[in-house]
């Protein structure tokens, strides 16, 4: 049940930094956010850690919890990381994919499309690119990569949320085109392209 607790509290303050909800050198007091769940001050602790160890927050001495700020070096590492471990699950994606992974694939990319707000596509794009690599079938590289798209949803939101619309990714699709045709150099260079574009 703890856990469960803690689960909850990380995922909403941690959609609450990436949106920028929550700001950069604001202060996570523990006994607050036990208060507003309800909750003691251990899976507030658990769910702190977490965030820590996203790069969401950072823990300075004697002033505690803190949302930490947006590094311009981190999100470069950040793309540099993803340009070179997505590909890699995608190479690895297509030795298994299976006419249902490029079916979910597409839908996957339709939904995104058809977002109307940025917190919905962000999280509907996370699931796009995941859906793209789920069938590497290599669990700690795409947890690794779960945790680099953590990091860029916080940019993506700083930089881009001001000029967000609605519309279709063309690199999404081109993607996707190129899967169904087992292109994997077309679709490898689109994605590094398309990372590139987002950063």
């Amino acid at each position: 049940m703890s856990a469960t607790i803690a689960d909850t509290i990380y995922e909403n303050l941690r959609q609450k930094i990436i949106t920028g909800d929550l700001n950069a050198g604001e202060k996570l007091r523990q006994d607050h956010i036990a208060k507003a769940f309800e909750t003691s001050h251990v899976p507030v602790r658990e769910a702190l850690l977490r965030l820590e160890g996203h790069g969401l927050a950072k823990s300075e001495p004697r002033r505690g919890m803190r949302v930490a700020v947006l590094d311009p070096a981190e999100v470069r590492e950040v793309v540099e990381m993803r340009v070179v471990l997505e590909p890699l699950a995608l190479q690895h994606s297509v030795q298994n994919m299976t006419p249902g992974d490029v079916k979910r694939m597409d839908e996957a990319r339709m939904a995104c499309d058809e977002a109307q707000t940025m917190p919905d596509w962000e999280t509907r794009n996370r699931a796009f690119h995941r859906t793209l690599l789920t069938p590497c079938g290599m669990p700690r590289l795409l947890h690794t990569i779960d945790d680099l798209h953590i990091a860029s949803a916080r940019h993506l939101f700083a930089h881009w949320r001001p000029k967000w619309r609605q519309r279709v990714d063309k690199d999404h699709l081109a993607i996707v085109q190129a899967l169904k045709h087992k292109d994997l150099g077309a679709a490898t260079t689109i994605l590094i392209r398309h990372i590139r574009r987002a950063s």
